[in-house]
C-alpha cells in the first residue's frame, strides 16, 4: 500500500552503518518496484540475502490449457474440490491469460518451505479458514473474507490454523501492482472521502519475530515460467526491521462499504482492486435500489471488451439458479448475459440482498485450464431458456 510504515529496528538514516550487538553489520536490502523509482521498502537482514548454499530446477509452471469446442458461458462447481497439496503447490489453475492466473486451493498439507512469486503480485481471497501469512515483513493473521495482497518478490508461507481452508487465488502477471483503484485515491495515494473503504480497514504485519536460526531452509521461486528451489543455511525470514511503502496487507470484504443508487448501479460501483489488465470487485450485503420503479436485478449486458468471472462465496444470489458456495461463472466476451428467466420480475420490490461475491473482469480473453473441465456444468449455457 502506498503509505509509509516501519516495523522492528532500522537505523536513523538509510544507507548508513547499522550494526548488530556483536559489532558486525546488518545487511540492507532495497525491495523495490520499477527499478529505483517505484514503491519500495528497505529491509535489514541478519544474514546477506544473496548467500545461498544450493539451487535446483523444479520444472515449468505453465498451466495445461483446455481447448474449447465452442465459445460459450461456463459454470464451474468448485465446492467439491478435493483437499490436496499445500497452500501453494495445491493450487488448481482454472483460467488464465497473459495478465492473470485464477485458481482455487483447498490445502491438505502444511508448507515445509517458503515461496516467492517473482512474476507478479498475488491476491489470495480466504473463503474459509483462518491462520497466519508468515512473511519477510512479519506476521499477518488472516480470517475468512480476507483479501491478502502479497507484492511480487515477497518471501512467505501460509500457515493455516483451521481444519478447513479454501481460497480463491489471483496471480498477476507482469510488473504492475495490485492496488485499490486510482479513482478511489488522491494524487498522494490517500483514499478519498468518497471511497467505499479507507486505510483504517487495512491490516498490515504487526509482529516481526527474530529469526537468526541456522540450518537448511528452502525457498521456492516462481520466475520466468518455471519453479526453482534455492537452499539457504539460515532462516530466510531473518529481517530485524524494515520501513517503506511496499509490504503485504489484508483487507476484509465485509469492510467494503457498498455504494447504492436509486436505480441499478454498474459493476464498477463495486470495484475494490485493479491489476495489470484486470479489476476485482466485491459484491457485499447491501440495500437495493429505491426508485419506485426500480429493477434490482442486473440488466442484461454484453461483455464486448472483457471476460467476467464471478466467484460465489455465500448468501443468496437471486439472478442465478443452481448457484452454490464455491461456484464460479465465466461470461466471456461476445455473448450477452443477464438474469435468468423470472429473476428480474422476482426482484421487484426487494429492498436488500445478502450476496457475497468476488468478481474479476479481464480485458484480454481468458483461456480455460485443463483442471476446469472436472467442475464444468455443461448445461449452464442453456439455463436462460424458459
Amino acid at each position: 500500500m502506498p503509505y509509509y510504515h516501519r516495523l522492528g529496528q532500522v537505523p536513523p538514516k538509510r544507507h548508513t552503518q547499522f550494526r548488530k550487538p556483536d559489532g558486525t553489520l546488518y545487511t540492507e536490502e532495497l525491495f523495490g518496484e520499477e527499478g529505483f523509482v517505484g514503491m519500495s521498502s528497505l529491509l535489514y537482514h541478519a544474514y546477506p540475502p544473496t548467500r545461498v548454499s544450493g539451487m535446483r530446477a523444479l520444472g515449468k509452471t505453465a498451466p495445461q490449457p483446455w481447448e474449447q469446442d465452442v465459445h460459450r458461458h461456463h459454470h464451474f462447481k468448485t465446492k467439491p474440490v478435493p483437499k490436496a497439496g499445500d497452500p501453494v503447490a495445491g493450487r488448481q489453475v482454472l483460467m488464465f491469460n497473459s495478465d492473470v492466473v485464477i485458481g482455487v486451493v483447498r490445502p491438505a498439507e502444511p508448507m515445509n518451505y517458503f515461496y516467492r512469486n517473482a512474476e507478479g503480485d498475488e491476491l489470495l481471497f480466504v473463503h474459509d479458514g483462518q491462520g497466519t501469512l508468515e512473511t519477510t515483513f512479519g506476521l499477518l493473521p488472516y480470517e475468512a473474507g480476507d483479501y491478502l495482497i502479497i507484492p511480487r518478490g515477497t518471501t512467505y508461507r501460509v500457515l493455516p490454523a483451521s481444519v478447513e481452508t479454501r481460497m480463491l487465488t489471483i496471480e498477476a502477471r507482469g510488473y504492475e501492482s495490485i492496488l485499490p483503484p486510482k479513482r478511489h485515491r488522491n494524487n498522494f495515494g490517500q483514499m478519498l472521502e468518497s471511497s467505499p473503504f479507507c486505510e483504517r480497514d487495512f491490516r498490515i504485519p504487526g509482529e516481526l519475530p527474530r529469526h537468526e536460526e541456522r540450518g537448511e531452509f528452502e525457498v521456492r521461486i516462481k520466475v520466468n515460467g518455471e519453479l526453482v528451489a534455492y537452499q539457504y543455511d539460515f532462516h530466510p525470514l531473518d529481517v530485524v526491521g524494515w520501513d517503506g511503502y511496499l509490504y503485504p496487507y489484508a483487507f476484509n470484504i465485509r469492510d467494503f462499504e457498498p455504494i447504492t443508487y436509486r436505480i441499478h448501479g454498474p459493476p464498477p460501483t463495486h470495484q475494490t482492486f485493479e491489476g495489470p489488465g484486470f479489476v476485482v470487485c466485491s459484491f457485499v450485503p447491501r440495500k437495493l435500489d429505491y426508485h419506485p420503479l426500480s429493477m434490482p436485478a442486473p440488466y442484461a449486458h454484453s461483455n464486448i471488451d472483457s471476460d467476467e468471472m464471478m466467484y460465489y462465496v455465500n448468501g443468496n444470489y437471486s439472478a442465478r439458479k443452481n448457484i452454490e458456495e464455491g461456484s464460479i461463472t465465466l461470461h466471456p466476451r461476445g455473448i450477452p448475459h443477464g438474469p435468468q428467466p423470472g429473476a428480474a420480475e422476482a426482484s421487484v420490490g426487494k429492498e436488500y440482498t445478502d450476496e457475497l461475491v468476488v468478481m474479476v473482469d479481464t480485458f484480454r480473453p481468458l483461456q480455460l485450464a485443463a483442471a476446469a473441465r472436472d467442475y464444468d456444468d455443461a448445461g449452464y449455457p442453456m439455463s436462460w431458456k424458459a
